[in-house]
């Protein structure tokens, strides 16, 4: 019974998560009819890949579950679907997906070393107009695989609009629902490389960089910048403008003792959070009763000094509620639409105008923003 008892919480987590068996992963450079590619409406999208995964023995899966002691780079190229539903993720649930009806990826390209990974990712930016020579960086949640993960890289780019370089890093989840802990360490020992990625990517030359976390991901990040920030390393170029903490699986107390290493200029986070993220729930009872950022009290997080939006009221038709800010097509269009401003969504936070503006964008869609402070907008 002891046993049982220990073992539900990660059971439920996992039927949460993943339910019944999802589409197949081993479909990264299958080939696909030249003509369905370049079919009427089809859509590509380039995703640069940074990794602590091991290699797989499959080219279909390209990095499995496992952890490599080095950063693994990559890019491929993701087909959209001329149907595309935002917020959706168009799989094949059997067999070779379809470009004209399912999200592919296709032209794998394994870089051999750092500096050919740079040069493409400056390559790539030099050919954008200097406002979208802008960098996306997504970290990726729990019971994540790489194909998951990629695919979820190139909805959010093309559902937000967004014109620069989206990269994903993928830290080694295993993709299974009962390695929960397995991740969450994972994900704390990608925290070097996720540094060392970060700094390639800002001497690429962006003029902008923003940062996307979602779920365990967040951990990692914010791990990380806290880590940078000690090190003296954090931002020294000056360029990231703005960090995404969606739905955070993070203990609130641990998230209170690391915001104490962070000054309030170092705080620029825009937090999505959830009462109703059942997900996270299970994650509170796995974790001893203790709120995940991403289902705490909306008021305590804003006066920690981060901008809190808070997403209860959002109906993305899912029974999870934990990925409102890819799955909700208001929310995602939010976001694309504030990081096309250029402007900084947290340190701008204070600025009545900006309050104002946000009113605006959410006018049709039941949000609350506070900002470093009692200011709540919509209730």
């Amino acid at each position: 019974m002891n046993l049982l008892n220990l073992l539900l919480p990660a059971l439920v987590l996992g039927m949460f998560l993943s339910g019944c068996a999802g589409p197949p992963d081993n479909i990264i450079g299958l080939a696909a009819p030249a003509e369905a590619i370049n079919a009427y409406g089809v859509k590509k999208q380039d995703v640069y890949v940074m990794t602590t995964r091991a290699a797989s023995d499959d080219p279909s899966v390209m990095y499995s579950g496992e952890r490599s002691e080095g950063l693994g780079l990559a890019r491929v190229t993701v087909t959209i679907p001329p149907d595309h539903q935002t917020g959706v993720i168009e799989r094949s649930e059997k067999g070779p997906p379809d470009p004209r009806t399912n999200f592919t990826i296709v032209d794998p390209i394994i870089f051999g070393d750092a500096e050919q990974f740079q040069a493409s990712v400056g390559a790539e930016l030099a050919e954008r107009s200097k406002p979208d020579q802008r960098i996306l960086l997504f970290v990726h949640g729990y019971n994540t695989t790489m194909t998951a993960a990629i695919l979820r890289t190139a909805q959010l780019a093309n559902d937000m609009n967004f014109k620069g370089v989206p990269v994903v890093f993928s830290w080694a989840s295993r993709g299974k629902t009962l390695n929960y802990v397995y991740d969450m360490n994972s994900a704390l020992s990608a925290r070097d490389r996720l540094i060392e990625g970060a700094t390639l990517l800002a001497e690429a030359g962006p003029a902008e960089f923003d940062i996307m976390a979602h779920s365990m991901g967040n951990l990692l990040t914010v791990e990380a910048i806290r880590q940078a920030h000690l090190q003296g390393q954090y931002d020294a170029s000056g360029r990231v403008k703005n960090i995404i903490l969606a739905s955070p699986d993070i203990d609130m107390d641990l998230f209170t003792t690391q915001l104490d290493d962070l000054p309030a200029d170092r705080r620029q986070f825009w937090v999505m959070i959830s009462e109703n993220d059942r997900a996270l729930s299970v994650s509170q009872r796995i974790a001893g009763g203790i709120n995940r950022v991403g289902n705490a009290d909306s008021q305590r997080l804003a006066e920690l000094g981060v901008a809190v939006v808070d997403l209860s009221q959002i109906d993305d038709k899912s029974s999870l509620h934990h990925a409102k800010f890819a799955d909700a097509p208001e929310v995602v269009q939010l976001i694309g639409r504030r990081l096309e401003s250029q402007g900084s969504i947290a340190n701008d936070a204070d600025d009545d105008l900006t309050f104002k503006r946000l009113a605006t964008d959410l006018a049709s869609a039941p949000i609350i923003l506070l900002g470093q402070g009692p200011l709540l907008l919509n209730q």
